[in-house]
């Protein structure tokens, strides 16, 4: 199982959750890729930019998506690569943790951690982030999940409900 969706949905958590649930192993790629590095994501957007970390994900989504008995959390930006989508949607079960633009300013405000809001007012940078985002994680999903004001325990069991 593969979780996708904006900053701040939610995807390591509740994979978290439903790898325990499920009596599976839990992965995030951001992590690996930080492992691998031996350096934090803003460090990497600060020295090879968007596109030298986004080949570095490609990289780990080839990977990590044939891990078996594994749920993987991705980055947000993972599907901005039509070779991710691709991996993700053949590979497996594909969840769309869908967070509002205000749900996402409340649960990111003051991350220092995201070098993408780092760039100018956060706001008009998620509003732009999910116009261009939103339709590519609909593409790939199998289930789409709201996740606002939900407890990430409760979203986990929503998930487990729609699982076939």
């Amino acid at each position: 199982m593969f979780l996708v969706g904006p900053m701040g949905a939610g995807k390591t958590t509740i994979g978290k959750l439903l790898a325990k649930a499920l009596k599976l192993g839990f992965a995030d790629s951001d992590h690996e890729i930080e492992q691998r590095t031996g350096a934090d994501i803003p460090w990497i957007f600060d020295v090879e930019g968007e596109a030298g970390f986004r080949e570095r994900e490609v990289q780990v989504i080839e990977e990590m998506t044939l891990l078996d008995h594994t749920v993987l959390a991705t980055g947000g930006g993972v599907v901005m690569r039509e070779e991710n989508r691709r991996v993700l949607a053949e590979r497996g079960l594909v969840v769309y943790l869908h967070a509002t633009l205000e749900e996402q300013l409340r649960r990111t405000r003051g991350d220092k951690r995201r070098p993408l809001l780092a760039r100018g007012d956060p706001e008009q940078v998620l509003r732009e982030l999910v116009g261009i985002r939103d339709p590519l994680y609909r593409e790939v999903a199998d289930i789409v999940v709201d996740t606002d004001r939900s407890n990430p325990r409760i979203i986990a069991r929503r998930i487990l409900g729609q699982l076939p």
